[in-house]
């Protein structure tokens, strides 16, 4: 079970999906090791096979994904798809609701609908819906389609990898919603419009309630209504775990059922049922328990995992066996990858069987039992060390601050707040709502002590802790978990001096860290959808051209792209940020930047529009787009910026990075027009525009605009690169035909963010090392035939 869990968390690690045929056919060919070797030799044979077997299982389902695509030429076609709505529908971004669609029906005739391989479920948004409501059942919707895309960095949130990790097969906006009353729903139909019903249920109830939003969250699993403020308490806290359905809440399903259950038979006269049936009553009434409110809370994937969990960890209590507590977890770990084989690309997996495995280290097998508050304290600490380097893999923090809200929040919850919520329910549900206003006066009464606690904890002023590698963070952990399995007193003394030792030299080094120095000089244009952002480092100076796109409380390049790579590449402080102009595409999240890095000085073609967009006060002047030349390390930057009083796009300053050693230049416009691009070339001033004799990589001004990019621009410029930063199947159509076709006249090779992801650009001494973050992507992102792979600049 072992080696069948380890094939299938190892296929994720493939850029190529491996032919499962010919794993499958492996199986027929290592029995044939077992007769006539060792005992010792024959399992480590038998062990390959089901290796082999884990690996073809989960290579197979993810062909069969994979397949269900839609084609280039079947995106941004208005279809009408029949199916159901397959969750609950969340509110979204200007006026809209967001859901998923589980589609029973493609229209006949569409591409490939007759071969069965489209799309079983499509993500969808409808905007404008205002007060209008989605039908629950069978439906038949009007949309416009796009294959799963999303920005693609080094590090940072990937879309492409939630979508086919969810089996979304493709993306798109609704245009018109039509009900079908007499059409059949199906089992699955039948329960996604139960639990629609629920949640309605649920908000017409306790909707009134100050923490509604945790009301629906805790009882089934509705986390849509959590705010954006609460989403970062949550985060700052390292709480998040408390409002997802998993086996934290299953765990408490199932201590209660078991208690009631047992007492229930227990008052039942002597001899009407034995011991084994009572335990065998216990564990059915605990597994129906715990279906129910899997169910109820939407059978997500960590609630199924936790189920499947509670599934085996019973049935091993049921038999009271003398077995390692290592079996229950590795017959749940087979079991989730056997149902689930798409779970380890779920960081909900390798959190929850990390933290069931650390718990096991510390707690079995233990010859004297512990206080309650002492296990807690020691869960804790098992759980916070161990779980450190497991959360830096995924490039998230662990926040000191979880420490000690976990030690109030998961007893309170556990203990106060689940039975509260479920008891409360119940009893409103008895009373056909008449008990509403005292239940819910309850709920508020006990989450509000959770979230002040929470509010309080997050608002403390400690200090974070300092960076550390992988191995340093691992080695942390072992020493955390050998000290807390096998205590020794002078171990334990010079372990926690020498721990806080670091801590001390960390938190001091960490005062004004320095950036982390490179080798060899370097300019990312990150992908962040429709706009730009590019980032120069030369030795240990950087300098920011742009901060990419913001919507306020919907999207941030800085919160989801920039500050996770940044923090990666072991930049700290921005030596010299320019912002081009003022426009959103260009110049958003400056203040959650500033909030995370410290910035030297600040250039901008629109001074006053960039110093309106802030909420604190900048840490330097923001001084007008400079005149004179400057160094930086192995490069020379020459500005420009229009003499005329211009705004807007035509106010951009136009920032020109030259790299000495190599001769290659690399041009940033902002969104020039016309106007500005014969301006530019009529000044005497910019000598290196069109004298220059070396290699050129251009940055196309206004993502490739038809207002933008002339053709005496193009000719002038003759750049050996052009790269549009341009949104996939955006409204606007960047780049436009015209200017594609403009620089392909002159020779120029193009890229397109929305196509090779991040693009990097190394400079060597022979000249420019581009790469793309597309070659380095997984099989279900970079594989043939999938978005990556055809997308095509115009």
């Amino acid at each position: 079970m072992f080696a069948f869990s380890c094939g299938v968390i190892l296929l994720y690690r493939f850029s190529v999906l491996p032919p499962y045929l010919w794993l499958f056919s492996s199986l027929f060919v290592l029995p044939l090791l077992l007769k006539p070797q060792t005992a010792r030799f024959r399992v480590v044979v038998f062990g390959m096979i089901w290796f082999a077997t884990g690996l073809g299982w989960a290579a197979w389902n993810a062909d069969a994904r994979l397949q269900k695509q839609l084609t280039p030429g079947e995106e941004g076609v208005p279809i009408t798809v029949f199916g159901y709505v397959c969750d609950l529908p969340q509110p979204g971004s200007f006026n809209s609701i967001r859901f998923n669609f589980c589609v029973d029906r493609w229209p006949a005739g569409f591409g490939s609908a007759g071969t069965g391989m489209h799309p079983d479920k499509v993500r969808l948004a409808w905007y404008g819906s205002g007060d209008k409501i989605l039908p629950s059942g069978p439906i038949a919707l009007e949309a416009v389609l796009k294959r799963p895309h999303g920005s693609l960095n080094d590090v940072g949130f990937r879309y492409e990898d939630w979508l086919f990790r969810h089996g979304v097969g493709a993306t798109g906006s609704v245009r018109k919603v039509t009900d079908l009353p007499g059409a059949s729903c199906g089992l699955v139909c039948s329960y996604h419009a139960w639990h629609r019903a629920v949640a309605s249920v649920v908000e017409r109830y306790f909707g009134d309630a100050e923490h509604y939003s945790l009301v629906a969250s805790l009882l089934i699993g509705n986390r849509g209504h959590l705010s954006a403020e609460q989403w970062q308490t949550l985060k700052a806290t390292g709480t998040i775990h408390l409002v997802a359905i998993s086996g934290l809440h299953l765990g408490l399903v199932a201590l209660i059922a078991g208690l009631v259950v047992r007492r229930f038979l227990l008052m039942l006269p002597a001899g009407v049922i034995s011991e084994n049936g009572i335990r065998t009553t216990v564990y059915c009434g605990v597994l129906l328990a715990c279906l129910l409110y899997a169910l109820l809370a939407g059978m997500t994937i960590p609630t199924r995992r936790a189920l499947i969990m509670v599934i085996v960890g019973g049935w091993f209590v049921l038999k009271a066996r003398e077995v390692s507590p290592w079996w229950p977890f590795v017959i749940a770990m087979a079991g989730v990858s056997m149902l689930d084989p798409f779970a380890p690309l779920d960081q909900g997996f390798w959190l929850s069987f990390s933290a069931v495995a650390l718990l096991i280290w510390v707690f079995a097998n233990r010859l004297q039992g512990l206080g309650w508050l002492a296990g807690l304290v020691l869960a804790q600490a098992a759980v916070f060390a161990g779980l450190w380097p497991v959360l830096q893999s995924f490039d998230q923090a662990q926040p000191l601050a979880g420490v000690l809200a976990n030690l109030v929040a998961i007893p309170w919850v556990s203990f106060v707040v689940m039975p509260v919520l479920l008891l409360g329910t119940l009893l409103v549900v008895v009373s056909g709502g008449t008990l509403t206003a005292y239940v819910s006066a309850g709920f508020d009464a006990v989450l509000g002590v959770l979230w002040g606690l929470l509010q309080a904890v997050a608002a403390l002023p400690l200090y974070p802790l300092p960076g550390a590698s992988q191995t340093v963070l691992v080695a942390f952990a072992v020493l955390v978990l050998l000290l807390l399995r096998f205590p020794s007193r002078s171990f334990r003394v010079l372990s926690g001096v020498v721990f806080l030792g670091w801590l001390g030299v960390g938190w001091l080094t960490n005062v004004n860290p320095e950036n982390r120095s490179v080798g060899l000089s370097e300019v990312r244009i990150f992908d962040v959808g429709q706009g730009l952002s590019v980032l120069v480092r030369s030795g240990q100076q950087v300098l920011m051209y742009d901060t990419g796109p913001e919507v306020k409380g919907v999207y941030s390049a800085a919160e989801s792209v920039l500050i996770p790579n940044l923090k990666a590449m072991g930049v700290h402080r921005i030596d010299h940020l320019v912002i081009s102009h003022g426009d959103s595409d260009h110049a958003g999240g400056l203040d959650l930047l500033m909030g995370e890095l410290a910035i030297g000085r600040i250039s901008t073609g629109e001074p006053e529009v960039v110093r309106g967009k802030l909420a604190r006060e900048p840490v330097a002047d923001i001084q007008p787009c400079p005149r004179l030349p400057q160094v930086m390390g192995a490069f020379e930057l020459s500005f420009w910026s229009s003499p005329l009083p211009r705004s807007g796009n035509d106010a951009s300053c136009v920032l020109r990075i030259f790299h000495r050693e190599s001769g290659v230049d690399l041009l940033l416009t902002g969104d020039i027009g016309h106007d500005v691009e014969a301006e530019m070339l009529a000044e005497p001033k910019p000598e290196w525009l069109s004298l220059f004799s070396g290699q050129r990589i251009l940055i196309a001004p206004h993502h490739g605009s038809k207002t933008s990019s002339s053709m005496q621009w193009v000719r002038a410029v003759m750049p050996n690169w052009v790269i549009y930063t341009a949104g996939y199947r955006h409204r606007y159509g960047h780049p436009h035909p015209d200017v594609a076709n403009r620089y392909r006249q002159v020779g120029a090779l193009p890229l397109n963010t929305a196509c090779s992801g991040q693009i990097s650009v190394r400079f060597e001494g022979d000249g420019p090392k581009i790469t793309e973050a597309k070659h380095r992507t997984p099989f279900w992102i970079g594989g043939p035939g999938l978005t990556r792979d055809q997308c095509k600049i115009p």
